[in-house]
């Protein structure tokens, strides 16, 4: 991943990002070419403190028959917006995207099916979690045989995470004035991202929007603030 020093985030900062976001696109190469699955994951670590990435996938998914063979990779994605150059204060801007992403990669292992009904459990009970009040769904609600053949479709996987790159381009690199300025007009898009991008924008510059940040909603729409760069 290209990184402009302006969008560097820290390491725990990417990590907290990947485990709240819990969804990805795990790609490696199977048979000379780029395969790629978009997968659940739980974020754990392993007794000496390195980051493990534990997702599953289809038996017959090609990438399956890659594990224990070369470096992986985990692409996580958060909200993105497009921003038009006509919403910046200052003159002679030029369009862009603003998002959120980070890149884990590192081997990949298979692991038993002891372990694959753990990570199962585990990933249902994090993701149930945040269905409350709803009573939480778990794998002993299901027929033993019925479990079973379903666990037996599947792989379970574990990547080591040895890289971690993440790029928050929020417009960190730009004025006060154009950062408000971005951030309004993008709080008033119907655009959920474009929303949650401008709450952002608000969080990291609060300096910026003191005193007059409640007069920049408007149409039910929040508008807070965050960056831009390619």
């Amino acid at each position: 991943m290209h990184v402009p020093h302006a969008f560097r985030i820290d390491r725990a900062a990417n990590l907290e990002f990947a485990a709240g976001r819990g969804f990805g696109m795990i790609c490696a190469v199977a048979n000379g070419r780029p395969v790629a699955s978009h997968v659940p994951f739980h974020l754990g670590y392993a007794q000496d403190g390195s980051p493990r990435a534990v997702f599953h996938l289809a038996r017959h998914n090609p990438l399956v028959a890659q594990a224990g063979s070369g470096s992986w990779l985990l692409a996580v994605q958060g909200d993105d917006a497009y921003v038009s150059a006509d919403w910046y204060a200052s003159p002679h801007q030029v369009p862009t995207w603003l998002y959120q992403a980070v890149h884990l990669s590192g081997p990949v292992e298979a692991m038993s099916s002891d372990a694959l009904a753990e990570h199962l459990d585990d990933l249902s009970e994090r993701f149930e979690s945040g269905l409350v009040p709803k009573p939480p769904w778990t794998m002993a609600r299901m027929p033993a045989a019925r479990r079973d053949g379903m666990m037996r479709a599947i792989v379970g996987l574990v990547m080591t995470v040895e890289n971690i790159e993440g790029s928050f381009k929020l417009n960190q690199h730009k004025s006060d004035a154009d950062h408000v300025a971005v951030m309004a007009a993008l709080g008033l898009q119907t655009s959920p991202g474009a929303q949650a991008i401008a709450r952002r924008m608000q969080a990291m510059r609060p300096h910026a929007f003191a005193g007059d940040a409640p007069d920049r909603m408007s149409g039910g729409h929040n508008t807070d603030v965050l960056e831009e760069t390619t």
